[in-house]
């Protein structure tokens, strides 16, 4: 046992089994991922010979414990953040935000530019809203541009599930680059920029070219009883006193970006004075949402005839499902300092040292692993950062790190398949079969994981 807690052999093992326990919770036992990524990192910190003190700390004082400070740690710096960013997706979403974007830039581009439109409709309306919402909010709109264009169905959802997979993986404030940037201690500023540096080319592959080439070979038609969510969309959007003007939409989307990304761009080129501290604060990433959720509470709810009762009341069931992810990232933080505790980090650092693997292709590697096998973005995401983090030091610069957290991104969303609820989301809302679903969306995230990564390399190399 002696061997296995100091050796870098046996902490290595040690952080594979409780990998392997890991996955075995999840997949075969059904496990919530956060009860069994708290597990794991209990099983680990045992085995490893952490003090009982470390792990929990003691019936006067916990807050030191490994348990407070992992869970802790990564809730402050990403809870509000996620919460805020739920609650402005939503208010663009009953705005009529997506309905009114789409028939803009379906318009600008044209029937044959359709594919395009709808594919930036999925980059723009996914930076604020997560990845199943925006399915949810944008399939009546697939559907009637499918019905309307007469070709199949996949050349015109494929775009939209690559913008909405895109923004998802890569962007805050989603949940797994906002948690990555407390994990690696990255400015949201910077993922920001490398995240749309590395995405959008991930985007124009997967989420333009992909679908030209393969729609043809997979015909897939609009069924008629689609069509009735675009005909409900229709009366709801009746029932709105006042139209809602693309370019609201796109500067209540564009608030938070602006803010944060000049806060970043001030720390880089002024000095220290008034004016950098007023960028400071206003991109602050929970000041720059709170302005931005204040400005869309105002323009797109109140002065459009909503009611503060009707705003709480959507609002409010937009936040249900987060408390899962917190619980999921907080789990993942807490294994993550279980493995930094432990000293796997440290001997893991050792290794690349001695083999003189790059950082970034294992970050890549080891998030790919961990989605093949359980099939969550967000696990893959938190685990791998957990791991990576403690193998970083303090070598990095902040553009660096941003690039790391895009490689374990990309990762996070390779090849979709059957264990992912993402999966069975596109064939049921797409009307695909399995065989489909494979050929297309499996491929498409696959497409976008390898593209991001490969831009994220070119990133790397160069800064």
């Amino acid at each position: 046992m002696h061997w296995l807690q100091t050796s870098t052999t046996g902490l290595l093992l040690l952080c594979a089994a409780a990998i392997a326990v890991l996955l075995f919770l999840i997949i075969k036992v059904k496990l919530e991922p956060f009860i069994a990524l708290f597990i794991s990192g209990i099983g680990l910190a045992l085995v490893a010979g952490l003090s009982v003190e470390e792990m929990v700390g003691t019936a006067l004082s916990s807050s030191e414990s490994l348990i407070e400070t992992g869970f802790g740690g990564v809730l402050g710096h990403i809870a509000l953040i996620i919460g805020l960013g739920t609650v402005l997706g939503s208010l663009l979403e009953r705005s009529g935000g997506a309905d009114v974007l789409a028939s803009r830039l379906i318009g600008f581009f044209g029937e044959r530019g359709t594919p395009v439109a709808m594919g930036l409709v999925g980059l723009i309306f996914g930076i604020p809203v997560f990845f199943d919402i925006g399915i949810f909010v944008l399939a009546p709109l697939v559907y009637v541009a499918a019905h309307r264009g007469g070709r199949s169905l996949v050349l015109y959802a494929l775009p939209v599930l690559a913008g909405l997979s895109m923004t998802h993986a890569f962007l805050p404030p989603h949940p797994g680059p906002t948690a990555l940037g407390g994990l690696l201690g990255v400015d949201l500023g910077w993922l920001i920029i490398m995240g749309l540096l590395c995405g959008l080319p991930a985007f124009a592959a997967a989420g333009i070219l992909f679908p030209m080439w393969v729609a043809p070979r997979v015909p897939v038609s609009v069924p008629e009883d689609l069509l009735v969510a675009e005909t409900e969309a229709e009366k709801d959007a009746e029932t709105t006193t006042a139209p809602v003007s693309l370019a609201l939409v796109l500067g209540v989307i564009a608030v938070p970006l602006v803010l944060i990304l000049g806060a970043t761009f001030g720390t880089m080129l002024l000095d220290p004075g008034r004016l950098l501290s007023v960028l400071t604060f206003l991109g602050n990433p929970a000041v720059a949402l709170t302005i931005a959720v204040l400005l869309a509470f105002w323009l797109l709810g109140i002065r459009r005839g909503m009611s503060l009762e009707e705003i709480s009341e959507f609002t409010g069931a937009s936040l249900r499902p987060v408390g899962m992810i917190l619980l999921v990232v907080g789990a993942g933080a807490f294994f993550g300092a279980v493995i930094s505790a432990t000293g796997v980090g440290a001997a893991l650092a050792e290794v690349l040292s001695d083999a003189g693997l790059p950082v970034l292709l294992l970050a890549y590697v080891i998030s790919c692993a961990l989605r093949i096998a359980q099939g969550s973005a967000t696990v893959a995401i938190v685990t791998t950062g957990g791991i990576i983090a403690p193998t970083l030091g303090s070598g990095y610069s902040q553009p660096e790190l941003a690039v790391i957290a895009v490689a374990i991104a990309a990762g996070s969303i390779v090849l979709s398949h059957v264990n992912d609820g993402g999966f069975w989301i596109v064939s049921r809302y797409f009307n695909m079969s399995v065989k489909q679903t494979l050929a297309t969306w499996t491929v498409l995230e696959t497409v976008l994981s390898l593209v991001g990564f490969v831009a994220a390399a070119i990133v790397w190399a160069i800064v």
